[in-house]
């Protein structure tokens, strides 16, 4: 929200109240206060008819500052009053009370107060200044209307750059643009957002989390420049400074403090088809996909039933349609039998045609009005009222339906909407409507996964979820909504997609091919490339289907392709899925994660790192042509074996089954024996590529079990013109003999491997070890 009337004036109707000289300041124990006037204090008697600010400082977890401001500190905030936080209490921390600053430290990050006037609130990190604020920037903004507000302006740097804010699809650099924090559905092709996150990072290594589940305004670097402006109605503000090393050490900090993405099971990184939205479809319209999806040699992990699973008007009664489903269980149990996991659509809208409508009005499990009745409207569904997800009884009520539902055979749950939620309306527990609207979908979602890791234990819940907030990333998997059937729409579903990853959520997905209209063959071709080389992959539209054949035949072949080559890579995918469930990183991966110091990097949008070693650039024209980045250090193709040096733009042109996939040097990716599932043993016979080693480096990669945990841990080093590779059991440390192989790629001719025996091969030199063998001693030729 603006307050301003440009530098000097402030718009009619407000008064901004800054902090402008430190009163005093109290210590206690693990944290600080400060009281400011806002003026400075000549005499005794301007201490009269004049507000102070309370600014407290504490810090919940190392490297984590903690600032709140108040007004009136006794003005009764509604409820959620703030998200859910994984730290409680204090950490240890040091202070220094001087004459001249107070400051408190949280590890290595630093807030430092100066007393002198004005005011000056200074972050930093092992003394580096990460960001500032003080003087007519941290303000109470007071009303004439009443409707006071708290502000925050943080200091933004030459040349800094700003990230995050949950899924957006606006420009991928966030400099310039007003963000609301409030979940709406307005598809990717605007403004608005499904998933909204009152949390951002920036290219100087820190992030900020405004710690309010209401309606946070963000004006980033738009209406003062130089600065990232925040705003919540009320008398008081709380937000967080995390600092780190690293942006990975602050996405870190961050998911510490609001939850780490769970790992989603393994099956859920296979292919995905539905049913698509509006479309008929009944069992032997669904069997003609999955044979059809066999047949062609397409493997097929799971199948999604849409929304006319029900009957239409009564979303949701979660009863299938007997007109078109006479035989559910049975039907679900014959799908399941051709090696398939199941998902169906779910809301949190029950329509008045729904039987289930009267007995949640009855019981007072439906959102209510003012007066007493139900909360009521036609947007969607005909009289749909609204779970109340704060009534215990109706949390339960809605989970029995799921659970009769896995019962039957469903694994998944697709948990669409959770955005219209309007603020009209009288929660069971009293909460606060405005307070409501975004944190609805925590609720909801956390819901429906809780129901499956009860049901089919811890590790094997997965939903595929539209809205989110803060902390929604414990609920994976999300997907970006509907996309139009476009190279453009295409392109800002990515840029929604790393703008989530930097909001720490590690797992999204998207709707191959587009969600709304058909592609043509051409984009259907690319978008597949794309879909498969993301975090979890789904074919789904709206008003037509989405398998291959319907396309053209060469789509067949391409989908084929990118399905296989994403199954063969799953000991590394999934390795690192568990890295990023443990660090609270994404899987998909903003250049600017991984290249901090690349300047170039600050921009990219159009491609990402799929973990910490794949580089994807996906093609979005359709003349094929690609223009990309590598940044410093040897890249090779992953598919072509071609070997170039980064730090330099390249302008290609590819056919469909090719792409800019490479590989970064010194990095080790394991390839699995299968390519038909995502569930395998990722161990046995899997090849481990080592690409582009330079002299004195060393790689490491882990392989995981179907749980994440690691099962075997492959090293090497290059020392010398020699390869020292080995291979070790995690648990027992001992040799593991599992019909491992290792791939040179991009590194000079093998002459020799003691060990073991190698042989060129069309990907590089193959490497296979005698019987046994934990370690292999492998050498170059002189350069």
């Amino acid at each position: 929200m603006k307050f301003s009337n440009g530098y000097w004036m402030t718009r009619e109707g407000y008064e901004v109240l800054s902090p402008y000289e430190v009163h005093d300041v109290r210590v206690n124990g693990d944290s600080i206060t400060v009281y400011a006037a806002h003026r400075h204090l000549e005499h005794r008697g301007n201490t009269l008819n004049e507000p102070l600010m309370t600014m407290e400082f504490s810090s919940p977890q190392k490297d984590v500052i903690r600032a709140k401001f108040y007004h009136h500190k006794g003005r009764k905030r509604g409820t959620p009053d703030s998200f859910a936080l994984k730290a409680h209490g204090n950490a240890s921390v040091a202070i220094d009370n001087n004459e001249t600053f107070v400051s408190l430290t949280s590890g290595d990050t630093t807030v430092t107060i100066t007393k002198a006037h004005p005011v000056a609130i200074t972050y930093s990190h092992t003394g580096r200044i990460l960001t500032g604020s003080g003087s007519r920037q941290t303000a109470f903004v007071r009303a004439q209307d009443g409707k006071h507000h708290f502000r925050e302006q943080l200091n933004l740097a030459v040349g800094e750059t700003v990230y995050g804010l949950g899924e957006r699809f606006s420009a991928f650099v966030k400099n310039g643009q007003t963000v609301d924090i409030w979940n709406e559905d307005g598809g990717t092709a605007s403004e608005q957002a499904y998933k909204n996150v009152p949390f951002y990072v920036t290219n100087r290594g820190y992030g900020v989390f405004v710690n309010h589940p209401e309606l946070v305004s963000f004006e980033v670097a738009s209406e003062k420049v130089s600065k990232n402006q925040f705003s919540v109605a009320g008398e008081q503000l709380e937000y967080y400074i995390i600092g780190g090393d690293s942006l990975k050490d602050v996405l870190g900090g961050y998911t510490s403090l609001t939850g780490k993405p769970s790992l989603p099971p393994a099956w859920t990184f296979g292919l995905w088809l539905t049913t698509s939205f509006t479309t008929n479809y009944d069992e032997a319209t669904v069997n003609s996909f999955i044979d059809g999806m066999a047949d062609r040699d397409l493997p097929l992990a799971v199948f999604h039933f849409d929304c006319f699973w029900m009957k239409e008007y009564q979303w949701c009664d979660f009863e299938w349609d007997e007109r078109v489903f006479p035989d559910p269980q049975g039907m679900l149990q014959r799908l399941k039998a051709k090696g398939l996991k199941i998902c169906v659509w779910i809301n949190p809208y029950i329509a008045q045609r729904s039987p289930l409508f009267d007995e949640g009005m009855e019981r007072g499990y439906l959102l209510k009005r003012p007066d007493g009745s139900v909360w009521q409207w036609d947007l969607w569904q005909y009289g749909m009222g609204i779970v109340d997800f704060t009534n215990p009884d109706a949390c339960r009520w809605f989970g029995d339906k799921l659970r009769a539902l896995v019962d039957m055979g469903v694994d998944s749950f697709k948990t669409d909407f959770g955005e219209r939620i309007p603020t009209d309306v009288v929660y069971f527990d009293g909460s606060d409507p405005q307070q409501m609207h975004n944190y609805y979908t925590q609720l909801y979602n956390k819901v429906v996964f809780e129901v499956l890791e009860e049901k089919l234990g811890v590790g094997e819940a997965a939903l595929f979820a539209r809205s989110a907030t803060a902390g929604g990333q414990q609920f994976p998997v999300h997907w970006g909504g509907d996309c139009e059937a476009t190279f453009e729409s295409m392109a800002e579903s990515l840029r929604g997609g790393l703008s989530l990853g930097l909001s720490g959520f590690g797992f999204w997905s998207h709707d191959i091919g587009g969600f709304e209209q058909s592609a043509t063959p051409d984009l259907y071709k690319r978008w597949v490339a794309f879909g498969l080389l993301s975090s979890h992959s789904r074919l789904h539209g709206s008003t037509s289907y989405r398998v291959p054949w319907l396309f053209d035949e060469e789509a067949v072949d391409v989908l084929r392709r990118f399905t296989k080559l994403k199954l063969s890579l799953m000991p590394y995918l999934f390795g690192q899925a568990a890295q990023a469930s443990r660090l609270g990183l994404p899987m998909m991966r903003a250049m600017v994660l991984e290249f901090p110091g690349d300047r170039t990097a600050d921009y990219l949008d159009r491609q990402y790192m799929l973990g910490d070693s794949l580089l994807v650039a996906p093609i979005f024209n359709e003349d094929g042509r690609s223009s990309y980045y590598l940044p410093q250090g040897r890249w090779t193709h992953f598919l072509t074996g071609e070997s170039v040096p980064g730090g330099v733009w390249r302008d290609e042109t590819y056919d469909y089954f090719n792409l800019p996939l490479y590989a970064r040097e010194n990095s080790i990716i394991p390839v699995g024996a299968s390519d038909d599932r995502p569930e395998y043993e990722y161990a046995e016979g899997v090849a481990f590529h080592v690409f582009a080693l330079q002299d004195g480096a060393y790689a490491s990669v882990a392989i995981p079990d179907l749980r994440g945990a690691d099962k075997l841990r492959a090293t090497a080093s290059h020392s010398g013109g020699e390869i020292a590779f080995e291979v070790r059991d995690e648990a027992t440390g001992d040799s593991a003999a599992v019909g491992w192989q290792v791939v040179l790629r991009g590194i000079r001719q093998v002459t020799g491997v003691a060990g073991g025996t190698f042989e060129p091969s069309g990907q590089g030199v193959v490497i296979r070890p005698e019987r046994g063998a934990s370690k292999l001693i492998i050498k170059l030729q002189a350069e």
